[in-house]
């Protein structure tokens, strides 16, 4: 990641812009670009095609579902890549991952220098593989299924995915950062903490704040 141009940070929903919003100071621009990784792809390519000057890094951000023993609720994931858990094909025995079906990716990298430079500025934040799935885990099968193909993966979102295709069709560094609301696991919607993430990833927008000043 270089040092020209600005920081492009995108959420899913309104909620997780104004708690980044509220510490940002206008340091950097936040854009709102939908659920699941369709809309976030559809709505990241456009923000990054249309920029009157290149944007020099974009940031999928917002609140999502942690590994239990991983990263636990209240705390914060930084991906080192993004993958798309439930994109391929079932067969007989396993899932097919996109990779393995010879019709492209289901992994992007997040870019090397963007992880290097939050996560020193981020010192609480677990780093590793964030999961983007279209319908977010519910059950303990579930939780095994998605667990048992991506073991090292720390976290589950809906949009990263699609935000990080958008950065590597348009050359644009891109990374990825989730505030845990939520244990990943059987749907218990008493023990969501959204509040509590939402202020989780307004102190990130501190942060992103102060590296961008």
């Amino acid at each position: 990641m270089d040092g020209r141009g600005r920081l492009l940070v995108v959420t899913a929903v309104d909620a997780e812009r104004d708690a980044l919003a509220a510490e940002a100071e206008e340091r950097f621009d936040i854009a709102v670009v939908g659920v699941g990784p369709a809309s976030a792809a559809a709505a990241t390519a456009r923000l990054l095609a249309t920029a009157s000057t290149p944007y020099r890094a974009v940031i999928s951000a917002g609140i999502g579902g942690g590994f239990a023993g991983l990263v636990e609720v209240g705390g914060l994931a930084l991906a080192s890549s993004s993958i798309a858990a439930d994109l391929g094909a079932e067969a007989p025995d396993r899932f097919l991952p996109l990779d393995e079906l010879g019709f492209g990716t289901a992994r992007y990298e997040a870019d090397a220098g963007l992880v290097d430079l939050l996560g020193p500025a981020l010192p609480e934040a677990v780093v590793g593989p964030v999961l983007t799935v279209s319908t977010t885990t519910g059950s303990a099968a579930g939780t095994a299924a998605l667990r048992g193909r991506h073991p090292d993966a720390v976290a589950e979102g809906m949009e990263g995915f699609g935000v990080a295709t958008a950065a590597a069709q348009a050359g644009v560094p891109f990374g990825e950062l989730r505030s845990i609301s939520n244990v990943v696991g059987p749907r218990d919607r008493a023990g969501w903490r959204i509040r509590e993430a939402l202020a989780v990833l307004a102190d990130a927008g501190r942060v992103l704040g102060k590296l961008e000043a």
